[in-house]
């Protein structure tokens, strides 16, 4: 971006904000016959009761996922697009290298009916798969949850366990180690294979590197992308050890 391109940028954010508050002292002189639209501004990290989430400095949490109150997220760990980690009522705590894939919902309960408090721990090279919901519940080491899976409050799953995808956990059901769970409501299916248990650690660890590749790109200025932008546009096919820099080829 040139000098006269970051001039328009400039002015134009500047209007944008002065319309802003424009609006809303308009709206404070209307008094009761004010029309209000609330403005929100998302924030991706956000205090609640006094409590507020910790995240690891190498963890990766996308600039659209919303992680609220009591939640502990660990190194190389990430948190992917549109995600809700909601610790408020209860603690969530994340170990390392462990992902929660774009759309997951992760929340808690003060307790059940019994009074038993319910928090929800997730543990180390976790992979949680696109839009699953877990809800007051545990996941071990290693332990692999599908895309839309459901899990309910007091569920276990035990280290190298598997929940297939779109299966509905039910209350209080434990997986054991060594096998795969599917169905609603989830039954045992069968016992997973050497390579399918080695398959679990290796979705953490492409998750981790994958994370580290998004991380760069966000922490981007805007003037930094704009220049890669035309870079890339110039010089892409004319210099194979550019493309391969540049993501164009894998």
């Amino acid at each position: 971006m040139g000098t006269m391109g970051r001039a328009f940028y400039a002015v134009g954010f500047w209007i944008r904000e002065t319309g802003q508050a424009l609006d809303r002292l308009g709206s404070r002189l209307q008094g009761n016959y004010l029309f209000q639209e609330q403005l929100s501004r998302h924030r991706t990290l956000m205090n609640l009761f006094e409590k507020a989430p910790s995240v690891a400095k190498n963890a990766f949490v996308a600039p659209n996922a919303s992680l609220t109150g009591e939640v502990y997220v660990g190194p190389s760990s990430s948190i992917w697009y549109g995600c809700v980690v909601r610790g408020d009522v209860n603690s969530v705590s994340i170990g390392s290298g462990t992902n929660i894939q774009d759309n997951s919902l992760i929340h808690v309960a003060k307790s059940n009916i019994a009074g038993k408090v319910l928090p929800i721990h997730i543990g180390d090279n976790v992979t949680v798969g696109h839009s699953a919901v877990l809800h007051s519940c545990t996941v071990e080491d290693e332990a692999f949850i599908g895309m839309g899976a459901t899990l309910l409050d007091g569920v276990v799953v035990e280290k190298h366990a598997m929940v297939a995808a779109g299966a509905l956990v039910r209350q209080n059901t434990r997986i054991p180690s060594g096998e795969i769970w599917g169905g609603n409501p989830a039954k045992f299916l069968r016992n997973l294979k050497d390579d399918e248990i080695a398959f679990i650690s290796q979705s953490a660890t492409n998750y981790a590197n994958l994370a580290e590749a998004h991380a760069a790109e966000n922490a981007k200025d805007f003037d930094k992308s704009e220049l890669e932008k035309v870079l890339q546009k110039k010089f892409t096919g004319q210099d194979g050890e550019y493309d391969l820099k540049a993501g164009v080829v894998g």
